[in-house]
């Protein structure tokens, strides 16, 4: 086979380059994969991580279900070094606060990826829409440059 910086290819060597390419990218060390995905593990690592300290459902289990439609749903706070977060959720949407309130963005994310987005205004409040439908995390980025990441939330 010609060699790379070969222009004068013909149309048989230049498919013969594109799938030795194409079996070479196949054949990715299992080490190499597994290297990127705990890479991938770590981009949250700086991150403020609140933990669940309090659920409405830990008081009153049996009514979670038969509160009416507009009613909050459930309520959950999380809370980490200096910071916190009340959670309610609704029907229509999650809707929360930062305390201490600082300006920022939200997001709702699962394992498929972001579920929604939404900006926290300077007073800490925010409300994601739509409602996820399967288990998520809140990440939290403040203007000054802090991310607080919450623990799963399940709807």
């Amino acid at each position: 086979m010609s060699s790379v910086v070969d222009l004068d290819w013909t149309d048989d060597e230049l498919l013969d380059a594109l799938r030795d390419a194409l079996v070479t990218t196949e054949e990715v060390p299992q080490a190499f994969v597994e290297a990127g995905k705990a890479a991938f593990a770590w981009r949250t690592i700086d991150a403020e991580l609140a933990a669940l300290t309090y659920d409405s459902a830990w008081d009153t289990p049996e009514l979670v279900a038969v509160r009416s439609e507009s009613a909050t749903l459930r309520s959950l706070t999380f809370a980490s070094d200096g910071w916190t977060i009340e959670l309610e959720l609704t029907p229509d949407g999650v809707l929360g606060q930062l305390d201490p309130p600082e300006a920022g963005t939200v997001s709702a994310r699962g394992d498929g990826g972001k579920f929604a987005e939404a900006e926290i205004d300077d007073l800490g409040f925010f409300a994601l829409r739509p409602v996820p439908t399967a288990p998520y995390r809140l990440v939290c980025t403040t203007n000054s440059g802090t991310t607080i990441l919450t623990g799963w939330v399940t709807p």
